[in-house]
Parts: C-alpha cells; sequence; structure tokens
C-alpha cells in the first residue's frame, strides 16, 4: 500500500483516508468475488470555493463538495465501468452489478488489460502538492484578494472604466486508486488561484483582457495589486486595435499564445492518435520534426506543479519523458492500452474520469527554456506579429493544417507598436515546428502545460 503525500498531520484526515483507501480495496475485491477477472477503483473527493466581485462588490459566493466512486472490471478481453456518488453498501452494490452488466454486453478487445505487475509504483518523493492552510484561509480574506486585485486595476488608469469581475477560488481534493493486482494509493492535492478581467475605454475603442495568477498554497500566488496593474495593462495596450495588410512575416507567440500551441502538440503525440493513425507525426519515431531549438518535456514529478502526480490513473509511477529532443521526435505518450496497440510500454500518462477507460493525459507539459529574454527575441524583427490571443479551432491534427484568428501588437523595427485584431494566422504544424527560429527564457507554470515566448521565422497573416 502507497502511503499518503497529503497531509498526514491530522488525525481525522488520516482516519478517513484510511477508510477511502479501505474502501477502494473492499470493492475491487468484492469486483472479483462477483465475477470479474481484473479490476480498478477510482474514488475521488473535492471541496471548492469560488468569491466572485464585480465594481468592488460581491457579486456571488459559491462552494461545492462531491465525493464519488468509480469502478472498471475486466471479465477476459471484456470491460464494463460504472461509478457513483452512493458509497452506502447497496450504492457499491449496485455499482459493482451494473460494471459486471456492462462488461456481458461488450465486444471482446484483445488489447485490454490492466498494466504489468511490474510496472505499478508510485513516485517516492514528496511532491508537496497539499497545503493545509487554505483548509482555514478565512472567507473574508478570500473575497478581500479578490477585491484588492479588481480595485488596482481599475485605479490602474483612467482609461480602465468597468470591470468583468474578478473571481479567487480554492479546490482541496483526495485521489485514491486501487486495482486487482495489489496496488493501493492516495495523494491529495490543493490549489488556489485569482484573477481579474478589467475593461478599457478610449474614445470608441473598447478592449478587455486579464492576468491571473495560480499556486499549491496562499502564499505562493502573485501579489493582489500586481494581477490588477498586469491586466490593467494587457487591457490598455489593445485599444485602437488596426487590421494590418495581408503579408508572410515573422510571428511571435507570448507565453500563452505558445500555451495554445504547445496544446496542439500534445494531441499530436499522445497515443490514441497515434494507434488510429490520426496525427501528422504517426511513424515518425527517430525523425527530425522540429527546429533544433525546440526541445519538450513531459514530467509529471515536478514539486508543487499542477500536472505533478506520484502516479498515473492506472497506478504506474509519474516520471520525465523526452518527447522533442532538439527537434527530434523521442517519444509518444501512453498508457498502457495505447501501449500494447503500438506495441510499446506506457509512459505513465493514463488519465481517467470516474467511468470509463483510462484516455491518456500529461503531467507537466513543457517547452524547455531558451535564453534571450522576449524584449531580445522582438528586437531583431524589423516588421512581424506579436500575438496574445488565438481564437478559433482551425488546427487539423491529422494534416497539421493550421489557420486561426489572433490578436495582439505589430511588430515595427524590434518594438512593440501597435494592437492588431481581425488577422489570422495561417501555416501547417510542420512548417511551424520546423521554423522556429528562437524559444525565449520566460518559462513560467501557470497550468500543466508551460512554454515560454517562441518565434516562428514566417507565417501567413491574414487581414485586409
Amino acid at each position: 500500500m502507497i502511503d499518503s503525500r497529503g497531509n498526514p498531520g491530522r488525525h481525522a484526515a488520516a482516519a478517513d483516508s484510511n477508510h477511502l483507501l479501505e474502501l477502494a480495496g473492499d470493492v475491487v475485491q468484492r469486483a472479483l468475488a462477483a465475477g470479474a477477472t481484473g479490476a480498478e477503483c477510482t474514488i475521488a473527493e473535492g471541496e471548492e470555493f469560488t468569491a466572485n466581485v464585480r465594481m468592488r462588490e460581491i457579486e456571488n459566493i459559491q462552494e461545492a463538495a462531491s465525493r464519488g466512486v468509480g469502478l472498471r472490471i475486466l471479465r477476459g478481453r471484456n470491460t464494463g465501468s460504472s461509478y457513483t456518488s452512493d458509497l452506502s453498501p447497496e450504492g457499491i452494490q449496485h455499482l459493482i452489478k451494473s460494471a459486471i452488466e456492462l462488461a456481458d454486453v461488450t465486444t471482446e478487445d484483445p488489447h485490454a488489460g490492466l498494466p504489468d505487475p511490474e510496472q505499478l509504483g508510485a513516485f517516492p518523493e514528496d511532491l508537496e502538492l497539499y497545503s493545509p492552510d487554505l483548509e482555514t484561509l478565512e472567507t473574508t480574506r478570500k473575497i478581500e484578494t479578490a477585491r484588492r486585485a479588481e480595485d488596482a486595476a481599475l485605479s490602474a488608469d483612467p482609461r480602465i472604466v468597468n470591470s468583468a469581475g474578478a473571481s479567487f477560488g480554492t479546490h482541496l481534493g483526495r485521489h485514491v486508486f486501487a486495482n486487482s493486482l495489489g496496488f493501493a494509493g492516495e495523494y491529495r492535492s490543493s490549489y488556489c488561484g485569482l484573477s481579474t478581467v478589467p475593461v478599457a475605454r478610449d474614445g470608441e475603442s473598447m478592449e478587455r483582457d486579464s492576468w491571473s495568477t495560480i499556486a499549491r498554497a496562499f502564499d505562493g500566488l502573485e501579489d493582489a495589486e500586481y494581477v490588477g496593474r498586469k491586466a490593467a495593462s494587457r487591457a490598455l495596450r489593445r485599444l485602437h486595435p488596426v487590421k494590418v495588410p495581408t503579408q508572410k512575416v515573422p510571428v511571435v507567440f507570448d507565453q500563452r499564445a505558445a500555451n495554445s500551441l504547445l496544446d496542439n502538440l500534445f494531441d499530436a503525440v499522445q497515443g490514441m492518435a497515434i494507434y488510429r493513425q490520426e496525427s501528422f507525426l504517426a511513424g515518425k519515431l527517430g525523425e527530425q520534426v522540429a527546429s533544433e531549438k525546440l526541445t519538450v518535456i513531459d514530467d509529471g514529478t515536478l514539486p508543487r506543479l499542477f500536472g505533478s502526480s506520484p502516479f498515473d490513473d492506472e497506478g504506474v509511477p509519474s516520471r520525465r519523458t523526452v518527447v522533442i529532443d532538439r527537434g527530434v521526435l523521442r517519444s509518444y505518450l501512453l498508457n498502457s492500452y495505447a501501449g500494447r496497440k503500438l506495441g510499446m510500454t506506457t509512459t505513465g500518462s493514463a488519465s481517467r474520469g470516474l467511468s470509463g477507460n483510462a484516455g491518456i493525459g500529461h503531467g507537466n507539459f513543457f517547452v524547455e527554456k531558451g535564453v534571450q529574454t522576449p524584449e531580445q527575441l522582438i528586437a531583431g524583427i524589423a516588421d512581424g506579429f506579436y500575438v496574445t490571443e488565438l481564437l478559433g479551432f482551425g488546427v487539423n491534427i491529422v494534416t497539421g493544417d493550421y489557420s486561426r484568428g489572433a490578436t495582439g501588437l505589430w511588430i515595427r523595427n524590434g518594438e512593440l507598436a501597435f494592437a492588431v485584431s481581425e488577422v489570422t494566422i495561417a501555416g501547417t504544424l510542420q512548417e511551424m515546428l520546423m521554423g522556429l527560429e528562437a524559444v525565449a527564457s520566460d518559462l513560467e507554470f501557470r497550468g500543466s502545460i508551460a512554454s515560454p515566448t517562441l518565434k516562428i521565422g514566417e507565417m501567413t497573416v491574414g487581414g485586409k
């Protein structure tokens, strides 16, 4: 049994933790007794709080708690799954019965199964995913933090005339997993976040933007006043945008826009897309698929980060996987099923909710940072487009075709000159990866996907 990596100092929490671990193991054993040849049980619980303010007044406060049990069973190579929020003996009995009945009517899948026993385990070190301080953080302080962020934005400049609000939220959770191969483990996690969305106006031009911060513990957040001022500056720089003529120029993706690009890359390297031949990177292992400037890593073992966990949703230890190494595709991201389909081994990337088979997720999926600052990266561009927001869904992972609406700032003579909106950027993901000319040094983890500022040598900017 894998010990908790959460908050062992509270006797009540430890007792409840033991109860959930025992329940998960009991569900597995009862499923086997009912005729399953293999079983996995997931238990998830969480408490969430959100305080929203607008124009310095409380708009609403929301609190919610949830707890559920999911069961996936095997009968030979047939699978069935069910879930319930009813943890009573009757509820658990119905859960097991439903999963067995579903397995009896599904089609046999030769690749279905649990991980190999030797693949099971957990990362041995404390990943610092839980902060007990969030349990006792006063509601008044949560509300006041949101109010301070919004007030800083509204006070930053006379042109900040309105607000779409500010929000402060917390989440406390526990994840428990057990299977019929003898694995049982659990961990706790927490995070809190703060964001604000000011509205700027100058004459007939009105724009809004936002800034947010997230951390495992309250003291890891950026200062509320900084969040407000940053959001205001982002809104102000969007005023009076123009629509530039269609042209081919260098395109720079700021951190948030680059994260979106990295999300597309994850879709292209996850094993389900690969074995279905629904990715432009299928069959490309060992090949140069990107510029030598690009190294992409998936790492679920980085302390305090948002994609970290001691084990994945099949009970396989989290790990560091180099996906692209200086432009060469080194690995796909796989769960056990995708690994068997491809004749490979799981990368500890299984991800699931309470119901259904495991899908594929990522840990902390990020681009390794470079050495230039964003300012240095921009300085060498005579004319180019600095993208701050991407719109629409014009990305085809199968072919690599890429066309999305974008807003941002025009680069002229190495400086950010004026706001740009109502344009598209177009190319292919293949061209974009190979055309990557520079990676900045500003890597920050504001979620489980993170990228520094990126510069693509040339793309088509479609305007007037």
